[in-house]
Parts: C-alpha cells; structure tokens; sequence
C-alpha cells in the first residue's frame, strides 16, 4: 500500500509529481561512472609519469579539479538518492545497517588492499593514520597525513559515514518545508556554501602554507581541510540533495533538458578551473553537477531519452563504488612498482593509461560480484516494521513514489 501525501498547491509546478512507473533511476547510476572517471583522471595524471612534457602540464591544469568535481557530484548524489528511496515505515537502525552493509564490506576489502601497498612502500604512516582511517573517521583531522592516509581516497567514506548518520535526523526536518519554501531553502543552503569559501579564506588560519594537490603556498592545509574534507561542511552538498530530491518529486524542478544540463555542468567545471582555489576545488564549485542530477532523474521518471541509461553505462555505474575505492590502490602500486622518476614516450605513456584502467576496471568487477553484491543481497533488504503501511515520496511532495524504489537504494547510492 503506498500512502499519497496531500501537499501545498500546484502553484509554482513546471512538471507533474512524480508518479509509479519510472521508480528506478538508472541515468543517475550511468552518472556515477562519469564522476569516478574524472577522479580517476585527476589521479592518473598527478600520480604517476605516464604523460610528461608540456603536454603532461597541460592536461594536469586541466585534469586538477576534476577529481574534487567529482567527489561534490557524489555528495549530492547520495543526499538525492537516499531522499528518493526513503520510506516512512522505515527506521534509523534499519536504515544505519543497510548503509553499513553497502559501504563497510567493500571498505575494509580495500583497506587491507591499500595497508598492504602501504607496508610494500614504506609510507610513513602513523598510529593515529591506520586508526582513523580504519573507523572511517579521517576526515575530521586537519593534519595532511591523516586525512589522506592509507587509501588516499577513503577520506569520502568518512564523510558519507557522517552523513548516514545524521540522515535518520535531517530528513524529518527538511521534510517539514513547504512546496512553495523548496527553492528558497535551497538559496539558503547556497548562501552557506559560499560562506563556508569566505570563512576559509577570511577566518581560518592560512598558517602553515602547503605546496601539495593544485596548490602553491598561498593557502594552508587547514583552510583547504576547511573547505574540502570537513564533514559538517561538505553535508550541506547532501543537504542540497536531499532539497533537490524533493523539488524533483513535487514537480517543481525547470524545464531544463539532459543536454543543456550536462553543458551547464561543464561549464561550471570550467568556471572553477579559474575560481580562487578553495572556492573551485569543494562545494562552491560542485553545485554546478545538481542541474544535471535533476535533469537525469526527470529524464528517467518520464522515460524520455537518456544516454546515461544505456545497459553499459549502467553497469559501469554499478562497480562505480569499487573503482573508486580501488583505483587509488592500482595507480600508486604501478607508481611505486616502475619509480617515480621514471618516464615514457607520449604513445607509451598514451597506450598505458587504457592498460591500467582495464585492470581497475577488472578489480572493481570482482569487488563488486565478490564483496558488494553478495552480502547486500543477504543482509542490506529492507524490512518494514511490524503493522506499519508503506509511504512514498519525500513527504509534502504531494505524489507517491514507486513502492519497489527502496530495491533500489543499493544500485543508485554508492560512495565515492
């Protein structure tokens, strides 16, 4: 039985509510591997010498924030997903167990994967380093070696684990807004991302300076920490999510196509490119990809064309959390295995790059069919509570949402 919220007014619609028949949303998974392919990017261009010279430079410029775009894309994914497939019979302990079924798994597979290339390296790395990163809760340290340690893309997990946690609390809340209030609270959010820029660059420490990632000694760790891997202030991108999920399904979301609103994704990505450090490389700039997360979920409720749903594009989205966790590991492993001085030819360098994305690709397959998928098919279904109905949609949404959209949750929210 699915329950229909009455809501506010149509006033202010541009679409219809979202109604059964398109409750997967199978573009948002194809998106997922886009966004793992632009950190992939990042990392194999600033980690290893595979392209050097002036072209090696160029593409580095061009590549350095695409790793960070990606990681804000994720951020709002998971706020818009989790808001999608909630369910109101739903409870936080059920909830809190299938999320830690989903991401713990395949977490601790690539830890061990990650301590073991650490060992092999002999990367300095601390008591404090392993703890942290091994209870996902390195991204509350603002020391550089923390943050970063073990598997150097981990750090997101400790965010997302902060945000399922305090997803059971947000939702009620955010819940409670009005229709006609959705867009204004989304300028709200808004505001606090770029406040969140001004109080890094203005109130933080800028002491002392780092010359690591894109940045060249005009700004401190603790100021990039601030902006990038601070879970309270990277939760206002899931926050956003959550909001957008909701003028989605209210049918309040513009009329805005999968092509302009990949464009405009872009050229946000470009804008950031040429915005001050800390404003491109977290939030500010991330906000950008939430056009393109609404165009594809519009796209998928309404059936219209999609190239993101295709049958490979959704299967690459499938193993996207696998390769995210892993290809950090192969990339610094082949780096460590060839030297790091060494250097290629460009059409060396050029067939080597395809090479070692063919193996992440490979990991990430036997990850997923070996760790992710067995144990979210034993242990992360949901279960109603007892004498309790079925709702649907983001309440006050004024529609119902397909009541098989919780099967759902494990194929369309996975972390970066």
């Amino acid at each position: 039985m699915v329950i229909k919220e009455t809501g506010p007014s149509d006033v202010g619609r541009t679409q219809p509510p979202a109604s059964p028949g398109f409750g997967r949303l199978p573009s948002l998974t194809g998106l997922r591997i886009v966004a793992a392919l632009l950190v992939f990017a990042t990392h194999i261009l600033w980690y290893t010498p595979l392209v050097s010279g002036d072209t090696g430079k160029e593409l580095r410029d061009t590549f350095s924030l695409s790793g960070s775009y990606g990681v804000g894309f994720f951020f709002i994914l998971s706020g818009f997903v989790l808001t999608w497939t909630a369910r109101s019979n739903d409870t936080a302990p059920s909830f809190w167990r299938r999320r830690l079924v989903k991401i713990g798994p395949m977490y601790l597979v690539t830890f061990g994967l990650a301590a073991l290339y650490v060992l092999w390296a002999d990367r300095p790395t601390r008591t404090v380093d392993w703890l942290a990163s091994l209870t996902m809760q390195q991204s509350w340290f603002s020391d550089i070696r923390t943050s970063s340690a073990v598997n150097g893309v981990s750090w997101s997990l400790s965010c997302e684990f902060f945000f399922y946690l305090a997803f059971p609390a947000l939702l009620p809340v955010l819940r409670r807004v009005r229709e006609e209030w959705l867009w204004p609270a989304v300028a709200a959010v808004l505001g606090l991302i770029v406040a969140m820029f001004f109080i890094a660059t203005y109130v933080v420490t800028d002491q002392p300076r780092l010359n690591a990632f894109a940045v060249h000694g005009d700004l401190s760790f603790t100021q990039v920490w601030f902006v990038y891997f601070f879970p309270p202030v990277r939760a206002l991108e899931f926050v956003l999510g959550i909001l957008l999920a909701r003028i989605v399904a209210a049918g309040r979301w513009p009329r805005i196509g999968l092509l302009p609103a990949f464009a405009i994704a872009v050229a946000g990505y470009v804008i950031s490119l040429y915005e001050p450090y800390l404003a491109g490389t977290a939030g500010l700039a991330c906000v950008w990809t939430a056009p393109l997360i609404a165009a594809a979920a519009v796209a998928d409720r309404r059936g219209t064309p999609s190239v993101f749903r295709r049958p490979t594009m959704v299967f690459l989205g499938e193993i996207s959390f696998a390769f995210y966790l892993v290809h950090w590991i192969v990339i610094m492993s082949f780096t460590e295995w060839i030297g790091p001085t060494r250097t290629f030819s460009p059409l060396t360098g050029a067939l080597l790059i395809p090479v070692l994305l063919a193996v992440i690709l490979v990991c990430s397959f036997i990850l997923y069919r070996c760790v992710e998928t067995p144990l979210v098919r034993r242990f992360g279904r949901h279960r109603p509570a007892a004498n309790q109905v079925t709702a649907g949609p983001p309440a006050g949404s004024g529609a119902a949402l397909p009541s098989t959209a919780h099967r759902r949750e494990h194929s369309q929210n996975r972390r970066p």
